[in-house]
């Protein structure tokens, strides 16, 4: 019987919380007396193109779930770089204990579209307006439909779309529990893969 030997050279290290990368996304909320929230998560991505849709997952535990189950809105603001410091720090604590917002210095923004607060420093923010809840375990995964993305001047590239490497995005590893910036351009989707076409 043949051995696969790449099998072979794998070691389980057993069902853990494991991707890469692991986004860095900060929702914004509201609570139930209007005062601004935002928490840090890495469970989460897009998960529908048509309506386009972003999934983050939250646990009970938390003041962001009392918060989205109450408002069913919310805002996925994504720092740049200069701000792993704030964006650590909004997963650290909780809205409960702490106004976040005062203590980083940072500027809550009301959406124009949703009843819920954006990080006004961060450079890109999504508008989301909550379509169904998945219960998984100790989450609860909330899917959002994105009403609109807002993106700073600054950050666009010449032909007018998100430039990556101005906004500065970083990831998280749930492993090493260390955040990690982006490196350069390896090809481009949809044309790199071309050359293996029969």
């Amino acid at each position: 019987m043949a051995t696969n030997h790449w099998a072979m050279t794998k070691r389980s290290i057993g069902p853990r919380t494991l991707l890469y990368p692991h986004p860095d996304l900060i929702i914004g909320t509201y609570d139930a007396s209007g005062r601004p929230d935002a928490m840090a998560a890495a469970w989460g991505g897009i998960c529908s193109s048509r309506p386009p849709s972003v999934a983050v997952s939250v646990q009970k535990t938390r003041q962001t779930y009392a918060n989205l189950v109450e408002q069913r809105e919310f805002t996925i603001s994504i720092p740049s770089t200069d701000y792993v410091r704030e964006a650590d720090y909004f997963g650290i604590v909780s809205g409960r204990d702490e106004e976040k917002f005062a203590a980083t210095g940072l500027t809550p923004v009301k959406s124009d579209l949703v009843n819920a607060p954006y990080v006004g420093e961060f450079p890109v923010v999504l508008e989301c307006r909550l379509l169904q809840t998945v219960e998984i375990g100790v989450h609860t995964q909330f899917i959002g439909e994105i009403l609109d993305v807002k993106v700073e001047e600054s950050v666009l590239g010449e032909d007018g779309r998100p430039d990556i490497e101005k906004i500065r995005p970083f990831a998280y590893d749930s492993m090493r529990q260390e955040y990690y910036g982006f490196g350069k351009v390896l090809a481009k989707a949809f044309s790199a893969g071309k050359e293996l076409k029969k």
